[in-house]
């Protein structure tokens, strides 16, 4: 009962900030993404009968502690949906993100997790099942079960059963590329999980930023129909300094951004009015994501890299959903 799957990370142009049921991991708003090529886990799962608890390995090292019982209490979902609760698992993953630096590493591990345990078990699950259980593990993870650009409804229900990711629009439908600025690989000081629980419940300027949700969202999926690569960008950028703005309200204050995170976006304004059509975005953390158009890399990667303090860029393409292997 052996199975392996591959999912890629993915960078929201239209932020997921705040949950309605923190349980259940619902989101207050819709967000959207786009899935990356260059980042991505890979993850194994035995089930064995003789097993008396879940083992996991995370790049060839042992996992313990809350990291670890994240991953079980993962796992008895998928064992409740088999009933099968007394089946235990040999986990090994790979991971090809950098982890807790502001990159989405939880949305393809828990991705790639969802989707090795549930094929392991022979279970008949449709990609929008995979999706809605993939959000209890990490609400970004149940974007990651599909490639291209991907919406994730927040539904309504109290239960989450209509809330799971769709497809946008397929990895080829067009060639955007992305630059990860790696910044920093330092452990954030505020987790997302926690930073998003200060966030709404103590900043007045939390509310506002969700009513703009809704046209952010129209806007940038005809944006992305049309391939209006100015839209796009446009859109994505403003939608994530507003989502920033909300953590220097909350109480107390706290932000993402080192003095290099400023110098690159000051960097891509400069591109920008040199003629070079491009834009950024930043989750949360310190490192900055860089929309682009292929005519442009090599001037986006050589411009990125001479900025004082950064580390690495890493060049993606749009990427494909979970694979099997």
């Amino acid at each position: 009962m052996k199975a392996t799957a591959k999912a890629h990370t993915n960078i929201a142009l239209i932020k997921y900030w705040g949950k309605r049921n923190e349980s259940l991991i619902l989101p207050m708003n819709n967000s959207l993404s786009l899935t990356l090529d260059g980042f991505y886990t890979t993850t194994s799962v035995e089930f064995r009968e003789h097993l008396l608890e879940d083992h996991f390995l995370l790049n060839d090292h042992v996992v313990a502690g809350d990291e670890y019982y994240r991953v079980t209490r993962f796992l008895d979902l998928i064992r409740d949906f088999s009933s099968k609760p007394n089946l235990y698992a040999e986990v090994n993953s790979i991971n090809k993100v950098p982890t807790a630096a502001g990159f989405a590493s939880s949305a393809s591990g828990f991705a790639a997790l969802a989707a090795a345990a549930t094929k392991a078990l022979d279970l008949s699950v449709s990609n929008q099942e995979l999706s809605r259980l993939t959000r209890q593990g990490s609400g970004s993870a149940c974007r990651s079960i599909y490639g291209g650009f991907v919406e994730w409804e927040q539904g309504k229900q109290d239960d989450g059963s209509d809330s799971h990711a769709v497809q946008v629009a397929p990895a080829n439908h067009w060639d955007v590329r992305v630059a990860a600025v790696v910044l920093s690989s330092k452990m954030k000081k505020v987790s997302s999980r926690d930073g998003m629980k200060r966030t709404v419940d103590t900043s007045p300027f939390y509310t506002s930023w969700v009513e703009t949700i809704p046209n952010d969202l129209d806007q940038i999926k005809q944006g992305i129909t049309d391939r209006d690569f100015e839209k796009v960008g446009r859109i994505a950028e403003s939608n994530c300094l507003k989502m920033h703005a909300t953590t220097l309200g909350a109480e107390p204050p706290f932000t993402y951004w080192h003095d290099t995170t400023l110098a690159v976006m000051h960097m891509v304004r400069d591109l920008r009015a040199s003629g070079v059509p491009a834009y950024f975005t930043i989750d949360a953390g310190p490192n900055v994501k860089v929309l682009y158009l292929p005519e442009n890399e090599e001037t986006v990667q050589n411009t990125l890299r001479d900025v004082p303090g950064v580390t690495d860029v890493i060049l993606s393409r749009s990427g494909q959903g979970v694979t099997y292997i």
